[in-house]
């Protein structure tokens, strides 16, 4: 099963891949039923989730029933947990860029927000648009969910300023990437164009770099101030286990301080 899901996510383009998902989803979801894993999004439990990984792949990782990886279900637990994301009275304008399966029709059923989705070549996308050159006004967004996307942008400094640019002052962002925390920085190279050789040395055929520990001082440098949350210190190590999270993985939760 590993090597066919490698040879899936490396042949099939992503948006094939999400189109026909939605009808083998149920199937396989039924097939790994069981009690050994617990996906938090929709409180299923399974015997085993599948792997994933473009190069690598990682064993027990991906949702059979909402699709989710580990940073999904490390996201989805943090805003449940530690923020009134869901609660809060307040009608809230949220961006979501690259927006993820198991997202989205659950923050589109959200009455506290205005919930716009955006990407250059998602289907399930709401406006497809270039996260270099965002169709938004300044400060049009109380939170922006931006998830293994920069990773992919050769000009990550304009996408960040791009999601700085449109975030409202008091609002927030939550930027995942991949990252490898034993590397002090981030490593590029432009020369690198063959997708073999981009999936061999940045973990990905589509991906441009690896980031680093200085992931953070680059949002700090464009205007954010940013929390690093190391939520799995903070999670029970055997819910850890029973969710498929990665343990020590970080949220980056970046803050545009009010003017």
């Amino acid at each position: 099963m590993v090597s066919l899901f490698k040879t899936v996510l490396n042949t099939i383009p992503r948006p094939i891949l999400i189109k026909t998902s939605y009808w083998v989803r149920p199937v396989i979801a039924w097939w790994l039923k069981g009690d050994n894993f617990t996906d938090p999004i929709d409180g299923k439990s399974f015997k085993k989730m599948l792997p994933y990984g473009y190069e690598v792949q990682r064993e027990n990782v991906l949702s059979p029933s909402t699709l989710s990886l580990e940073r999904h279900r490390l996201l989805w637990l943090y805003l449940q947990q530690e923020t009134n994301f869901f609660s809060s009275k307040e009608k809230r304008k949220l961006l979501h860029i690259a927006p993820e399966q198991c997202f989205l029709h659950r923050f589109r059923a959200l009455n506290n927000l205005e919930y716009i989705t955006s990407d250059l070549e998602s289907p399930i996308a709401d406006v497809k648009a270039d996260i270099c050159d965002l169709p938004f006004e300044d400060e049009s967004f109380d939170i922006i969910f931006c998830n293994h996307v920069l990773e992919h942008i050769p000009d990550d400094t304009k996408a960040m300023q791009e999601l700085y640019r449109i975030l409202k002052p008091g609002g927030y962002g939550i930027f995942q990437i991949p990252q490898d925390l034993n590397r002090e920085t981030t490593f590029e190279d432009d020369s690198i164009t063959d997708p073999k050789e981009r999936a061999k040395i940045f973990g990905q055929y589509d991906h441009v770099r690896v980031y680093g520990r200085d992931y953070f001082n680059k949002l700090r440098s464009i205007g954010f101030d940013v929390k690093e949350v190391d939520y799995t210190k903070q999670i029970a190590p055997e819910l850890v286990e029973r969710y498929a999270l990665a343990k020590g993985e970080i949220l980056p939760l970046c803050y545009k301080t009010g003017q």
